[in-house]
């Protein structure tokens, strides 16, 4: 994933939703601005109600696929309280980042991680081992050159991801599934809406890229739950 103007990033949730009743609302609004973001992913609406459908995503994802938008890589483990994370760790992939904290910048589009060899955590929502679909994203490349989530898409179902938090416990993710978006077609229901448990979610750019754009075409998204915890 790339900053955005010069390679194109995800943007963050537009807007909260405070009822079941302007979810749909919301929702639809959230995908009709998609169409004109220019290269950007969809505005995720942070709080949809854990009942809501997930919507239809057109990617190609690698494991099966549950009503709630993830998989079964293992036992979900019980939540955790809330704590700011502080480093990311993906040994399968030779990953190890302290995060930055991501917010909203203008027009409510989400930071991207100043420095392209780390990744960062979108603070406004849950924190990771807390309940909810905590998000954290990295860039692909940057100036032609790898950067900290280069081979995220090589993740499979049943890998681990760890993340260390302020509380000095780690929590311990199993990746559910991979999946690859078209942009203008990015699933923001199915990565951002509430769900029952303590979700991942690692997003990063994919596809093709643009040099005469700075543009990649797609999304890689890996879905992941909590199934441990370490102190």
């Amino acid at each position: 994933m790339n900053r955005r103007g010069r390679h194109g990033f995800l943007p963050p949730p537009r807007r909260r939703i405070r009822t079941a009743a302007h979810s749909l609302v919301a929702i639809t609004a959230a995908v009709l601005l998609v169409a004109g973001c220019s290269g950007q992913e969809s505005a995720p609406p942070r709080s949809l109600p854990a009942g809501q459908p997930p919507a239809q995503d057109g990617g190609q994802a690698q494991g099966e696929q549950s009503a709630d938008g993830s998989g079964d890589g293992g036992q979900r483990a019980q939540d955790m309280p809330a704590s700011v994370p502080e480093r990311i760790s993906i040994p399968s992939l030779n990953v190890s980042s302290t995060l930055e904290k991501l917010g909203q910048g203008k027009g409510g589009a989400m930071e991207t991680p100043r420095d392209h060899a780390k990744a960062g955590w979108y603070a406004p929502g849950p924190t990771p081992g807390a309940r909810g679909p905590a998000v954290i994203a990295g860039h692909v490349t940057w100036n032609g050159e790898p950067s900290v989530f280069h081979r995220l898409s090589a993740l499979k179902a049943g890998d681990t991801i760890e993340v260390a938090r302020q509380d000095g416990k780690t929590a311990e993710f199993t990746v559910d599934r991979i999946a690859q978006f078209p942009k203008n077609r990015f699933p923001t229901v199915q990565v951002y809406r509430n769900v029952d448990h303590a979700g991942l979610r690692l997003i990063t750019c994919g596809g093709r890229y643009s040099q005469a754009k700075h543009y990649y075409s797609d999304n890689v998204v890996v879905f992941a739950s909590l199934t441990g915890s370490r102190a």
